[in-house]
């Protein structure tokens, strides 16, 4: 730990620096070193998804948690986590920075993978931004075959604001679907205890 502050300090000349020393088994060094890593390193979205899924899975933090120790709200850890279930070549190219997180975050509504890739290749080509890819998927009716993306009806104004609003308030991903006679919300949620959050604030808990 600290070898970049170390090596920093060699090339500024200094001849003592202050530091901290401690003991500690292998298992708290690999954790404080995957934190410190998150905190520091330039990570790619897929990087930083693969690091807090091992710390969860070696070191048994809960969402909550991860999110306390690194200074991050939970949505974030939890939606950078589901982008480790995005196609492998959706994958390879947010990592690569030709899809944003934004986009990848969109994709991640549809449930069948070869619409999904078909998306990001339409994205990719047309150089769609990350609302016009929220309102193909939020239509309801959007389809994705060959390439190409048969568009629903596009959501009216006032109803993608009451959806934005929504989402700040229960902060996650929510559409809202208006069709001929009724409408319906969609609330998506990662895991158990985001549904318990997302509840407790619907109920003013």
């Amino acid at each position: 730990m600290g070898e970049r502050r170390y090596r920093a300090a060699k090339l500024a000349g200094l001849k003592s620096i202050p530091v901290i020393v401690r003991q500690t088994n292998d298992d708290q060094l690999l954790k404080e070193a995957l934190i410190e890593n998150i905190h520091r390193s330039q990570l790619n979205p897929l990087e930083e998804g693969a690091a807090y899924q091992q710390l969860l899975n070696d070191f048994g933090y809960t969402h909550d948690e991860l999110a306390s120790k690194l200074s991050k709200s939970r949505p974030a850890i939890t939606n950078t986590m589901r982008l480790l279930n995005l196609p492998t070549s959706v994958q390879r190219r947010v990592a690569a920075g030709i899809i944003s997180a934004g986009h990848a975050r969109a994709l991640l509504s549809l449930t069948d993978q070869k619409e999904i890739e078909n998306l990001a290749n339409k994205i990719v080509a047309e150089g769609l931004t990350v609302r016009a890819v929220e309102e193909i998927v939020a239509s309801g009716s959007a389809k994705v075959k060959g390439g190409s993306v048969k568009r629903g009806k596009i959501i009216a104004p006032k109803i993608k604001d009451i959806a934005e609003q929504l989402s700040d308030h229960l902060d996650t991903r929510v559409n809202v679907e208006l069709g001929k006679k009724k409408g319906k919300i969609v609330i998506e949620f990662a895991t158990l205890e985001d549904l318990e959050r997302i509840s407790k604030i619907i109920k003013g808990k």
